[in-house]
């Protein structure tokens, strides 16, 4: 696909897309929010638009909000910050669920916009979102929504412009609490330990200058117990992991402590509806989890779960194959 040829077009689109309205950006400080805002200046100029960060508090990264702040000085455009901490713990005390938080928490921060303006999103092929296959829809502008990852980093690399790594995952960096997979009933303890663990991660492996695929700390385990699984890609010497090991021992909301350094069996326990659905469980093997592991992973599914605050599911155990 001819670069410039494809700037020129989506430059052109925003323009009779935006028309006289301004553009309020949905700004993750990722690639794809980053090429949104790049293209988007390039066709309308800084003085429509306005970059916004939903921003949720410990849940959010300190480099990924160092990344926002820095990226949006070099975009020069005016940026906008709203808290969706409360609605997300909310959300999340029923288990894992990335799609309702973008879609209602996320995104929904941001449209209240609307009336302002158009709002504009990085949805493209790499997502769910990316395949309803409408550009506008339900007040949302996607601009890249025909594209895939490639091409958007090559506009994003036309522009000559780097993004800043926080280190969780070359694929996809973003909130910490996708990280939590099990219900968050007790921010104190369940969501505290996510928040910990996966700054303690980073703050070593950036202290040894670690360059690393995938980063994180899983929390797994049934309710009454955390235990932090260490996923790292590449697996580190034993004396960073070592490191790392000792600081997440020393938090009294974690329990235990393993390092994920080979395929293991994930044991879940899930509503009926994902119970009873295997596209739902297939989706969450592969398309939720999987990218985040460090080693190859599966699944062992329970019985439904009866407890009726749970929506989504929770890996209450594992074995290491």
């Amino acid at each position: 696909m001819n670069i410039e040829k494809t700037i020129e077009i989506l430059k052109e689109e925003i323009r009779e897309t935006v028309g006289n309205q301004k553009m309020y950006i949905a700004f993750s400080g990722g690639l794809d929010s980053t090429v949104v805002a790049l293209l988007a200046k390039a066709a309308i100029g800084k003085e429509k638009i306005t970059l916004i960060n939903t921003c949720f508090g410990p849940y959010s990264y300190s480099k990924g909000l160092e990344a926002v702040l820095s990226l949006a000085d070099q975009l020069d455009l005016r940026l906008f910050f709203t808290n969706g901490q409360k609605e997300q713990e909310k959300l999340l005390y029923h288990g894992p669920n990335c799609n309702q938080c973008t879609r209602d928490i996320k995104l929904g921060k941001v449209k209240k916009m609307l009336y302002k303006g158009i709002v504009a999103v990085g949805s493209n092929q790499s997502d769910s979102w990316g395949k309803l296959g409408l550009k506008v829809n339900n007040g949302m502008y996607s601009p890249l929504l025909n594209l895939d990852k490639p091409v958007i980093q090559g506009i994003l690399d036309y522009y000559g412009f780097e993004i800043p790594r926080i280190g969780e995952n070359s694929f996809r960096e973003g909130c910490k609490y996708k990280h939590l997979l099990k219900m968050s009933a007790n921010t104190h303890y369940h969501a505290r330990a996510m928040v910990v663990s996966n700054e303690v991660i980073h703050d070593v492996l950036d202290y040894h200058n670690y360059e690393r695929e995938i980063a994180n700390v899983k929390i797994v385990g049934p309710l009454s117990k955390n235990i932090a699984l260490i996923n790292i890609k590449p697996l580190p010497p034993k004396k960073i992991l070592d490191e790392i090991i000792e600081v997440l021992q020393k938090e009294t909301t974690i329990d235990a402590v393993d390092v994920v350094d080979r395929p293991i069996e994930l044991i879940i326990t899930a509503s009926p509806g994902i119970i009873n659905n295997e596209e739902s469980k297939y989706w969450i093997l592969n398309g939720r989890l999987k990218p985040e592991f460090a080693f190859d992973i599966s699944a062992k599914w329970n019985p439904p779960s009866t407890n009726n605050k749970l929506w989504t599911f929770s890996v209450v155990g594992y074995n290491k194959k």
